[in-house]
Protein backbone atom coordinates (compact mmCIF):
# COMPACT_ATOMS: atom_id res chain seq x y z
CA UNK A 1 0.00 0.00 0.00
CA UNK A 2 1.47 3.32 -1.08
CA UNK A 3 0.44 6.78 0.01
CA UNK A 4 0.22 9.79 -2.26
CA UNK A 5 3.33 11.92 -1.86
CA UNK A 6 4.74 14.95 -3.57
CA UNK A 7 7.09 14.07 -6.42
CA UNK A 8 9.76 16.75 -7.01
CA UNK A 9 10.65 15.24 -10.36
CA UNK A 10 7.10 15.55 -11.53
CA UNK A 11 7.09 19.21 -10.50
CA UNK A 12 10.21 19.80 -12.57
CA UNK A 13 8.79 17.97 -15.58
CA UNK A 14 5.45 19.79 -15.49
CA UNK A 15 5.90 23.28 -14.07
CA UNK A 16 2.71 24.50 -15.70
CA UNK A 17 0.61 22.18 -13.46
CA UNK A 18 1.85 23.80 -10.27
CA UNK A 19 -0.64 26.64 -10.43
CA UNK A 20 -3.59 24.36 -11.11
CA UNK A 21 -2.78 21.78 -8.43
CA UNK A 22 -1.54 24.08 -5.67
CA UNK A 23 -4.95 24.35 -3.97
CA UNK A 24 -5.73 20.59 -3.76
CA UNK A 25 -2.19 19.89 -2.51
CA UNK A 26 -2.67 22.51 0.19
CA UNK A 27 -5.99 20.87 1.04
CA UNK A 28 -4.39 17.43 1.26
CA UNK A 29 -1.67 18.74 3.53
CA UNK A 30 -4.30 18.85 6.28
CA UNK A 31 -5.17 15.19 5.61
CA UNK A 32 -1.89 13.30 5.20
CA UNK A 33 -2.25 9.94 3.53
CA UNK A 34 -5.92 10.48 2.62
CA UNK A 35 -5.59 8.97 -0.85
CA UNK A 36 -4.11 5.48 -1.02
CA UNK A 37 -3.05 3.56 -4.07
CA UNK A 38 -1.93 0.04 -4.88
CA UNK A 39 -0.23 -1.40 -7.93
CA UNK A 40 0.11 -5.09 -8.90
CA UNK A 41 1.68 -6.91 -11.82
CA UNK A 42 0.39 -10.36 -12.77
CA UNK A 43 2.48 -12.76 -14.85
CA UNK A 44 -0.51 -14.71 -16.22
CA UNK A 45 0.57 -17.97 -14.55
CA UNK A 46 -0.86 -17.46 -11.08
CA UNK A 47 1.88 -15.20 -9.73
CA UNK A 48 1.71 -11.51 -8.85
CA UNK A 49 4.09 -8.82 -7.65
CA UNK A 50 3.69 -5.36 -6.20
CA UNK A 51 5.08 -2.72 -8.50
CA UNK A 52 5.73 1.00 -8.57
CA UNK A 53 3.00 3.43 -9.54
CA UNK A 54 3.83 4.15 -13.18
CA UNK A 55 0.44 3.39 -14.83
CA UNK A 56 2.08 1.31 -17.54
CA UNK A 57 0.25 -1.53 -19.23
CA UNK A 58 1.53 -5.09 -19.31
CA UNK A 59 2.99 -6.87 -22.30
CA UNK A 60 2.15 -10.31 -23.62
CA UNK A 61 0.41 -12.38 -20.96
CA UNK A 62 1.32 -9.91 -18.24
CA UNK A 63 -1.23 -7.33 -17.09
CA UNK A 64 -1.25 -4.65 -14.39
CA UNK A 65 -3.81 -3.47 -11.88
CA UNK A 66 -3.84 0.01 -10.32
CA UNK A 67 -6.27 0.78 -7.51
CA UNK A 68 -7.03 4.15 -5.86
CA UNK A 69 -8.91 4.52 -2.55
CA UNK A 70 -10.57 7.90 -2.11
CA UNK A 71 -11.05 9.15 1.47
CA UNK A 72 -14.41 8.26 3.01
CA UNK A 73 -15.25 11.71 4.35
CA UNK A 74 -17.81 14.39 3.61
CA UNK A 75 -16.27 16.26 0.72
CA UNK A 76 -17.33 17.46 -2.70
CA UNK A 77 -16.95 15.40 -5.84
CA UNK A 78 -14.68 18.12 -7.20
CA UNK A 79 -12.13 17.35 -4.47
CA UNK A 80 -12.23 13.65 -5.39
CA UNK A 81 -11.73 14.59 -9.04
CA UNK A 82 -8.72 16.70 -8.07
CA UNK A 83 -7.27 13.70 -6.23
CA UNK A 84 -7.66 11.51 -9.32
CA UNK A 85 -6.26 14.19 -11.63
CA UNK A 86 -3.13 14.39 -9.48
CA UNK A 87 -2.80 10.59 -9.30
CA UNK A 88 -3.88 9.34 -12.75
CA UNK A 89 -3.01 12.20 -15.13
CA UNK A 90 -1.17 11.40 -17.29
CA UNK A 91 -1.78 9.00 -19.07
CA UNK A 92 -5.51 9.33 -18.36
CA UNK A 93 -7.35 12.32 -19.75
CA UNK A 94 -9.88 14.55 -18.04
CA UNK A 95 -12.73 12.69 -19.74
CA UNK A 96 -11.57 9.44 -18.16
CA UNK A 97 -11.30 11.06 -14.72
CA UNK A 98 -14.79 12.57 -14.90
CA UNK A 99 -16.22 9.24 -16.01
CA UNK A 100 -14.65 7.40 -13.09
CA UNK A 101 -15.55 9.86 -10.34
CA UNK A 102 -19.07 10.91 -11.38
CA UNK A 103 -22.18 9.59 -9.63
CA UNK A 104 -24.71 7.17 -11.06
CA UNK A 105 -24.47 3.98 -13.12
CA UNK A 106 -22.45 3.93 -16.34
CA UNK A 107 -20.99 1.40 -18.74
CA UNK A 108 -19.40 2.33 -22.04
CA UNK A 109 -16.21 2.89 -24.02
CA UNK A 110 -14.19 6.02 -23.28
CA UNK A 111 -11.00 6.73 -25.24
CA UNK A 112 -10.81 3.12 -26.40
CA UNK A 113 -11.21 1.58 -22.92
CA UNK A 114 -14.25 -0.01 -21.31
CA UNK A 115 -15.34 2.04 -18.28
CA UNK A 116 -18.08 1.08 -15.82
CA UNK A 117 -19.08 2.54 -12.47
CA UNK A 118 -21.67 1.92 -9.74
CA UNK A 119 -21.20 5.14 -7.80
CA UNK A 120 -24.20 5.82 -5.58
CA UNK A 121 -24.98 9.42 -4.56
CA UNK A 122 -25.25 10.39 -0.95
CA UNK A 123 -22.92 11.49 1.85
CA UNK A 124 -19.51 9.98 1.29
CA UNK A 125 -18.99 9.38 5.02
CA UNK A 126 -22.04 7.09 5.23
CA UNK A 127 -21.42 3.35 5.48
CA UNK A 128 -24.30 2.80 3.05
CA UNK A 129 -22.80 4.90 0.24
CA UNK A 130 -20.67 2.69 -2.02
CA UNK A 131 -18.71 3.77 -5.06
CA UNK A 132 -16.65 1.62 -7.39
CA UNK A 133 -15.45 2.47 -10.90
CA UNK A 134 -13.14 0.59 -13.25
CA UNK A 135 -11.34 1.22 -16.54
CA UNK A 136 -10.47 -1.91 -18.53
CA UNK A 137 -8.07 -2.57 -21.35
CA UNK A 138 -6.53 -5.79 -22.60
CA UNK A 139 -3.44 -5.49 -20.38
CA UNK A 140 -4.38 -3.11 -17.57
CA UNK A 141 -7.16 -2.39 -15.10
CA UNK A 142 -7.61 0.86 -13.13
CA UNK A 143 -10.15 0.90 -10.31
CA UNK A 144 -11.32 3.67 -7.98
CA UNK A 145 -13.25 3.01 -4.76
CA UNK A 146 -14.61 5.12 -1.94
CA UNK A 147 -12.77 3.89 1.13
CA UNK A 148 -11.49 0.37 1.58
CA UNK A 149 -13.22 -2.53 -0.16
CA UNK A 150 -12.88 -5.78 1.85
CA UNK A 151 -11.10 -8.68 0.15
CA UNK A 152 -10.24 -6.59 -2.89
CA UNK A 153 -6.45 -6.83 -2.64
CA UNK A 154 -4.00 -9.72 -2.47
CA UNK A 155 -1.53 -10.74 0.18
CA UNK A 156 1.76 -12.56 -0.04
CA UNK A 157 1.14 -14.46 3.18
CA UNK A 158 -0.81 -17.70 3.17
CA UNK A 159 -1.81 -17.56 6.83
CA UNK A 160 -5.09 -16.13 8.02
CA UNK A 161 -6.71 -15.50 11.35
CA UNK A 162 -9.52 -17.87 10.42
CA UNK A 163 -7.06 -20.73 9.83
CA UNK A 164 -5.91 -20.66 13.47
CA UNK A 165 -7.61 -21.83 16.68
CA UNK A 166 -7.99 -18.61 18.69
CA UNK A 167 -9.28 -17.93 22.16
CA UNK A 168 -11.87 -15.23 22.67
CA UNK A 169 -10.88 -12.44 25.04
CA UNK A 170 -13.77 -11.23 27.18
CA UNK A 171 -13.67 -9.39 30.54
CA UNK A 172 -14.39 -12.56 32.55
CA UNK A 173 -11.99 -14.73 30.59
CA UNK A 174 -9.32 -12.04 30.79
CA UNK A 175 -9.37 -12.28 34.60
CA UNK A 176 -9.11 -16.06 34.48
CA UNK A 177 -6.30 -15.89 31.97
CA UNK A 178 -4.39 -13.42 34.14
CA UNK A 179 -4.72 -15.79 37.09
CA UNK A 180 -3.17 -18.66 35.14
CA UNK A 181 0.49 -19.23 35.76
CA UNK A 182 1.79 -20.27 32.41
CA UNK A 183 -0.85 -18.68 30.23
CA UNK A 184 -2.12 -20.09 26.94
CA UNK A 185 -0.19 -19.77 23.72
CA UNK A 186 -1.95 -18.94 20.46
CA UNK A 187 -4.00 -16.18 18.90
CA UNK A 188 -6.29 -14.16 21.16
CA UNK A 189 -9.07 -12.14 19.54
CA UNK A 190 -11.39 -9.64 21.15
CA UNK A 191 -15.15 -9.90 21.23
CA UNK A 192 -15.55 -6.93 18.91
CA UNK A 193 -13.30 -8.66 16.35
CA UNK A 194 -15.43 -11.80 16.60
CA UNK A 195 -18.60 -9.76 16.08
CA UNK A 196 -17.01 -8.18 13.00
CA UNK A 197 -16.05 -11.56 11.58
CA UNK A 198 -19.62 -12.80 12.05
CA UNK A 199 -20.84 -10.11 9.67
CA UNK A 200 -18.55 -11.42 6.90
CA UNK A 201 -19.22 -14.32 4.57
CA UNK A 202 -15.57 -14.77 3.67
CA UNK A 203 -12.05 -14.40 4.92
CA UNK A 204 -10.11 -11.31 4.08
CA UNK A 205 -7.30 -11.95 1.59
CA UNK A 206 -5.89 -15.41 2.21
CA UNK A 207 -8.45 -17.24 0.06
CA UNK A 208 -8.31 -14.90 -2.94
CA UNK A 209 -7.22 -16.85 -6.04
CA UNK A 210 -4.66 -14.90 -8.02
CA UNK A 211 -6.16 -14.02 -11.43
CA UNK A 212 -4.40 -15.35 -14.48
CA UNK A 213 -6.20 -13.13 -16.99
CA UNK A 214 -7.83 -9.72 -17.04
CA UNK A 215 -11.24 -11.38 -17.16
CA UNK A 216 -10.45 -13.22 -13.90
CA UNK A 217 -9.56 -9.88 -12.34
CA UNK A 218 -12.85 -8.29 -13.49
CA UNK A 219 -14.83 -11.15 -11.95
CA UNK A 220 -12.84 -10.71 -8.74
CA UNK A 221 -13.60 -6.96 -8.61
CA UNK A 222 -17.34 -7.47 -9.17
CA UNK A 223 -17.37 -10.33 -6.65
CA UNK A 224 -15.76 -8.22 -3.94
CA UNK A 225 -18.22 -5.39 -4.57
CA UNK A 226 -21.17 -7.76 -4.09
CA UNK A 227 -19.45 -9.23 -1.01
CA UNK A 228 -19.19 -5.73 0.44
CA UNK A 229 -22.92 -5.15 -0.06
CA UNK A 230 -23.64 -8.56 1.43
CA UNK A 231 -21.53 -7.78 4.50
CA UNK A 232 -23.45 -4.54 5.07
CA UNK A 233 -26.78 -6.34 4.70
CA UNK A 234 -25.70 -9.09 7.11
CA UNK A 235 -24.59 -6.56 9.71
CA UNK A 236 -27.84 -4.70 9.22
CA UNK A 237 -29.85 -7.88 9.77
CA UNK A 238 -27.96 -8.69 12.97
CA UNK A 239 -28.62 -5.20 14.31
CA UNK A 240 -32.30 -5.49 13.40
CA UNK A 241 -32.57 -8.90 15.08
CA UNK A 242 -31.08 -7.56 18.32
CA UNK A 243 -33.47 -4.61 18.32
CA UNK A 244 -36.46 -6.89 17.71
CA UNK A 245 -35.36 -9.06 20.64
CA UNK A 246 -35.13 -6.03 22.93
CA UNK A 247 -38.54 -4.82 21.79
CA UNK A 248 -40.07 -8.24 22.45
CA UNK A 249 -38.78 -8.13 26.01
CA UNK A 250 -40.74 -4.93 26.50
CA UNK A 251 -39.61 -1.63 27.84
CA UNK A 252 -41.21 1.79 27.66
CA UNK A 253 -37.87 3.57 27.88
CA UNK A 254 -36.44 1.76 24.84
CA UNK A 255 -39.52 2.45 22.74
CA UNK A 256 -39.47 6.14 23.67
CA UNK A 257 -35.77 6.36 22.84
CA UNK A 258 -36.29 4.70 19.46
CA UNK A 259 -39.14 7.06 18.65
CA UNK A 260 -37.22 10.13 19.81
CA UNK A 261 -34.09 9.16 17.87
CA UNK A 262 -36.13 8.28 14.76
CA UNK A 263 -34.09 5.11 14.56
CA UNK A 264 -36.25 3.15 12.14
CA UNK A 265 -36.88 6.04 9.70
CA UNK A 266 -33.09 6.45 9.50
CA UNK A 267 -32.71 2.71 8.95
CA UNK A 268 -35.32 2.90 6.21
CA UNK A 269 -33.35 5.70 4.54
CA UNK A 270 -30.13 3.66 4.71
CA UNK A 271 -31.95 0.68 3.22
CA UNK A 272 -33.11 2.85 0.33
CA UNK A 273 -29.48 3.83 -0.28
CA UNK A 274 -28.48 0.17 -0.31
CA UNK A 275 -31.32 -0.62 -2.69
CA UNK A 276 -30.00 2.13 -4.95
CA UNK A 277 -26.52 0.58 -4.87
CA UNK A 278 -27.96 -2.83 -5.79
CA UNK A 279 -30.12 -1.29 -8.52
CA UNK A 280 -27.04 0.37 -10.03
CA UNK A 281 -25.19 -2.94 -10.04
CA UNK A 282 -28.20 -4.72 -11.51
CA UNK A 283 -28.22 -2.15 -14.28
CA UNK A 284 -24.48 -1.99 -15.00
CA UNK A 285 -23.14 -5.53 -14.59
CA UNK A 286 -25.33 -7.13 -17.30
CA UNK A 287 -24.08 -4.47 -19.72
CA UNK A 288 -20.50 -5.21 -18.63
CA UNK A 289 -21.12 -8.89 -19.35
CA UNK A 290 -22.52 -8.13 -22.80
CA UNK A 291 -19.66 -5.82 -23.76
CA UNK A 292 -16.99 -8.14 -22.37
CA UNK A 293 -18.50 -11.11 -24.22
CA UNK A 294 -17.54 -9.37 -27.47
CA UNK A 295 -13.88 -9.14 -26.41
CA UNK A 296 -11.53 -11.85 -27.60
CA UNK A 297 -9.43 -11.66 -24.43
CA UNK A 298 -12.40 -12.24 -22.11
CA UNK A 299 -12.78 -15.93 -21.22
CA UNK A 300 -16.15 -17.65 -21.66
CA UNK A 301 -16.08 -19.19 -18.17
CA UNK A 302 -15.74 -15.69 -16.72
CA UNK A 303 -18.88 -14.68 -18.62
CA UNK A 304 -20.69 -17.50 -16.81
CA UNK A 305 -19.22 -16.31 -13.51
CA UNK A 306 -20.51 -12.79 -14.16
CA UNK A 307 -23.96 -14.21 -14.86
CA UNK A 308 -23.91 -16.02 -11.52
CA UNK A 309 -22.87 -12.82 -9.74
CA UNK A 310 -25.74 -10.94 -11.40
CA UNK A 311 -28.17 -13.59 -10.15
CA UNK A 312 -26.69 -13.29 -6.67
CA UNK A 313 -27.19 -9.53 -6.81
CA UNK A 314 -30.86 -10.01 -7.71
CA UNK A 315 -31.38 -12.37 -4.78
CA UNK A 316 -29.70 -9.77 -2.57
CA UNK A 317 -32.22 -7.21 -3.80
CA UNK A 318 -35.08 -9.50 -2.78
CA UNK A 319 -33.52 -9.92 0.66
CA UNK A 320 -33.30 -6.15 1.02
CA UNK A 321 -37.00 -5.95 0.15
CA UNK A 322 -37.79 -8.34 3.03
CA UNK A 323 -35.70 -6.23 5.42
CA UNK A 324 -37.54 -3.07 4.31
CA UNK A 325 -40.84 -4.78 5.11
CA UNK A 326 -39.53 -5.77 8.56
CA UNK A 327 -38.44 -2.22 9.33
CA UNK A 328 -41.81 -0.89 8.14
CA UNK A 329 -43.67 -3.40 10.34
CA UNK A 330 -41.61 -2.51 13.42
CA UNK A 331 -42.14 1.20 12.82
CA UNK A 332 -45.88 0.60 12.43
CA UNK A 333 -45.87 -1.29 15.74
CA UNK A 334 -44.10 1.61 17.47
CA UNK A 335 -46.56 4.10 15.98
CA UNK A 336 -49.45 1.95 17.20
CA UNK A 337 -47.90 1.79 20.67
CA UNK A 338 -47.47 5.56 20.71
CA UNK A 339 -51.09 6.08 19.64
CA UNK A 340 -52.21 3.71 22.37
CA UNK A 341 -50.25 5.68 24.96
CA UNK A 342 -51.78 8.94 23.74
CA UNK A 343 -55.30 7.45 23.79
CA UNK A 344 -54.74 6.20 27.33
CA UNK A 345 -53.70 9.65 28.50
CA UNK A 346 -56.66 11.22 26.75
CA UNK A 347 -58.95 8.67 28.43
CA UNK A 348 -57.60 9.71 31.84
CA UNK A 349 -58.17 13.38 30.99
CA UNK A 350 -61.71 12.69 29.78
CA UNK A 351 -62.42 10.71 32.97
CA UNK A 352 -61.25 13.64 35.09
CA UNK A 353 -63.32 16.07 33.05
CA UNK A 354 -66.36 13.81 33.50
CA UNK A 355 -65.87 14.00 37.26
CA UNK A 356 -65.57 17.78 37.36
CA UNK A 357 -68.25 18.52 34.74
CA UNK A 358 -71.26 18.34 37.17
CA UNK A 359 -69.39 20.51 39.64
CA UNK A 360 -68.68 23.11 36.97
CA UNK A 361 -72.34 23.05 35.90
CA UNK A 362 -73.59 23.54 39.48
CA UNK A 363 -71.14 26.34 40.18
CA UNK A 364 -71.94 27.96 36.85
CA UNK A 365 -75.70 27.84 37.42
CA UNK A 366 -75.67 29.13 40.98
CA UNK A 367 -73.01 31.68 40.20
CA UNK A 368 -75.02 33.41 37.47
CA UNK A 369 -75.89 37.07 37.88
CA UNK A 370 -79.38 37.29 36.29
CA UNK A 371 -79.99 40.85 37.26
CA UNK A 372 -79.53 42.26 33.75
CA UNK A 373 -81.42 39.51 31.89
CA UNK A 374 -85.02 40.32 30.70
CA UNK A 375 -87.94 38.81 32.66
CA UNK A 376 -85.93 38.73 35.86
CA UNK A 377 -87.99 41.25 37.78
CA UNK A 378 -85.28 43.88 38.01
CA UNK A 379 -87.74 46.77 37.49
CA UNK A 380 -91.13 45.04 37.52
CA UNK A 381 -92.14 43.94 41.05
CA UNK A 382 -94.77 41.53 39.60
CA UNK A 383 -92.06 39.36 37.96
CA UNK A 384 -90.41 37.68 40.90
CA UNK A 385 -89.33 34.38 39.30
CA UNK A 386 -86.41 35.71 37.24
CA UNK A 387 -84.09 32.83 38.02
CA UNK A 388 -86.74 30.32 36.92
CA UNK A 389 -87.32 32.20 33.68
CA UNK A 390 -83.58 32.20 32.93
CA UNK A 391 -83.34 28.45 33.55
CA UNK A 392 -86.32 27.81 31.26
CA UNK A 393 -84.68 29.94 28.58
CA UNK A 394 -81.40 27.99 28.95
CA UNK A 395 -83.28 24.68 28.73
CA UNK A 396 -85.04 25.84 25.55
CA UNK A 397 -81.76 26.87 23.96
CA UNK A 398 -80.20 23.55 24.96
CA UNK A 399 -83.11 21.65 23.44
CA UNK A 400 -82.80 23.65 20.23
CA UNK A 401 -79.08 22.91 19.99
CA UNK A 402 -79.67 19.21 20.65
CA UNK A 403 -82.29 19.11 17.89
CA UNK A 404 -79.90 20.81 15.49
CA UNK A 405 -77.14 18.30 16.26
CA UNK A 406 -79.38 15.22 16.38
CA UNK A 407 -81.49 16.11 13.31
CA UNK A 408 -78.96 14.75 10.73
CA UNK A 409 -78.81 11.43 12.58
CA UNK A 410 -82.62 11.25 12.85
CA UNK A 411 -82.95 12.12 9.16
CA UNK A 412 -80.45 9.38 8.26
CA UNK A 413 -82.37 6.81 10.31
CA UNK A 414 -85.70 7.86 8.72
CA UNK A 415 -84.18 7.66 5.22
CA UNK A 416 -82.75 4.23 5.97
CA UNK A 417 -86.11 3.05 7.30
CA UNK A 418 -87.85 4.35 4.18
CA UNK A 419 -85.34 2.53 1.94
CA UNK A 420 -85.94 -0.73 3.80
CA UNK A 421 -89.74 -0.25 3.90
CA UNK A 422 -90.08 0.67 0.21
CA UNK A 423 -89.60 -2.92 -1.11
CA UNK A 424 -92.10 -4.23 1.45
CA UNK A 425 -94.74 -1.67 0.43
CA UNK A 426 -94.09 -2.36 -3.22
CA UNK A 427 -94.48 -6.11 -2.66
CA UNK A 428 -97.70 -5.53 -0.70
CA UNK A 429 -99.17 -3.32 -3.46
CA UNK A 430 -98.16 -5.83 -6.13
CA UNK A 431 -99.75 -8.66 -4.14
CA UNK A 432 -103.04 -6.76 -3.73
CA UNK A 433 -103.06 -5.89 -7.43
CA UNK A 434 -102.41 -9.52 -8.33
CA UNK A 435 -105.27 -10.73 -6.11
CA UNK A 436 -107.62 -8.09 -7.51
CA UNK A 437 -106.83 -9.09 -11.07
CA UNK A 438 -107.21 -12.78 -10.27
CA UNK A 439 -110.58 -12.29 -8.62
CA UNK A 440 -111.82 -10.13 -11.46
CA UNK A 441 -110.72 -12.68 -14.06
CA UNK A 442 -112.46 -15.56 -12.26
CA UNK A 443 -115.74 -13.66 -12.09
CA UNK A 444 -115.85 -12.84 -8.41
CA UNK A 445 -118.07 -9.79 -8.07
CA UNK A 446 -118.43 -9.13 -4.39
CA UNK A 447 -120.10 -12.42 -3.40
CA UNK A 448 -120.00 -16.19 -3.82
CA UNK A 449 -116.97 -18.38 -3.77
CA UNK A 450 -113.78 -18.59 -5.73
CA UNK A 451 -113.62 -21.57 -8.07
CA UNK A 452 -110.69 -23.80 -7.19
Amino acid sequence: MELVTEDPAAEDEEPERESTTREPRHYRSHFPGAVRKKAYRFDGHGGFFTKEWDLREGTGQEFCWYHVELPKSNQKLAISAEYLIDVLCPPLKLQDILTLVSNGPFCGHVNGALVFRVNSPGPAASNFTLRLAARLTENSVITVSLGRVPRLGFSQTERSLLSEIPSVESPSRRVLRDEEVGGSSGIVIGEHVLEFLLTMNHSEEADNPVPETVSNLIVHIVDTHIDQVQDIVTKFEMELDSMELELDKGGTTLRKQLLDDRRFPKMHLNLQRLLQVVAHGEQVFPRVKEKCAAKSWFASEDIVALEELIGRLRRLKENLGFIVNRVTAIQAGLDSWQSEQINRKLYCLSFLSMIFLPLSIVTGVFGMNVGGVPWTGQRDPDLKDGFRNVMILCAALLFLLLVCFIFPSIYAHISSWNRHAAPIRSWSISRKSFLRKTLHRDGFQGGGYIRI
